[in-house]
């Protein structure tokens, strides 16, 4: 029994070191105010790689992922890599989703390398206000609609008013367990700045 627990602490450590030897960029905000798991963020502005697919939530994410994953790989003009960023954005677009990367805060338009992929834009978003619920799991449609009615719920308590639609958002590689993964569902709003 002491060496079954020994060996899945061990595994877990080795689990938790391998994901943060693995940090990534993340989109810069600064927090404006946090309320456990919800928060207010403003953004900076960014730029954005994105893609359109038809498909259900998990099907286009995977379609759109895999686009993505090609352009930063050297699917483009330069042949060149672009280091991976976090969050991997999807939002729902009349009957389509978009799938967004955010680019790296050291590129600019001009210096990112052209997509091969016609389907595959680059964008700059502005600065933005925005809303977000933060939860773990697994990467999927079937805990979505609870944390955004939460967060919706609390969005509409203090009196902001909502300015976008919401946005899945996640963090971590498809092998880290789901306990320690990170997603979020951020929502534009307006509101007191």
């Amino acid at each position: 029994m002491k060496r079954s627990i020994r060996i899945i602490l061990v595994a877990a450590v080795i689990i938790i070191g391998a994901i943060d030897a693995m940090a990534i960029e993340e989109a810069t905000y600064t927090v404006v105010k946090k309320d456990n798991k919800f928060a207010i963020r403003d953004y900076a502005p960014h730029i954005l790689a994105e893609t359109v697919v038809e498909g259900d939530l998990e099907e286009a994410g995977n379609k759109a992922f895999n686009r993505l994953f090609r352009y930063i790989s050297g699917d483009n003009r330069a042949r060149d890599k672009v280091a991976m960023t976090a969050p991997v954005g999807q939002q729902r677009v009349q009957e389509r989703w978009a799938v967004r990367f955010m680019m790296p805060a050291s590129h600019s338009l001009e210096t990112l390398p052209e997509p091969e992929d016609p389907k595959v834009t680059l964008r700059q978003a502005p600065s933005r206000r925005i809303a977000a619920v933060r939860y773990s799991g697994f990467w999927s449609e079937k805990g979505y609609p609870r944390y955004k009615l939460e967060l919706e719920s609390w969005i509409h308590e203090r009196g902001l008013t909502v300015a976008g639609d919401p946005i899945w958002a996640r963090y971590n590689p498809p092998f880290a367990p789901w306990f320690l993964r990170r997603n979020e569902i951020p929502i534009s709003g307006r509101g007191r700045r």
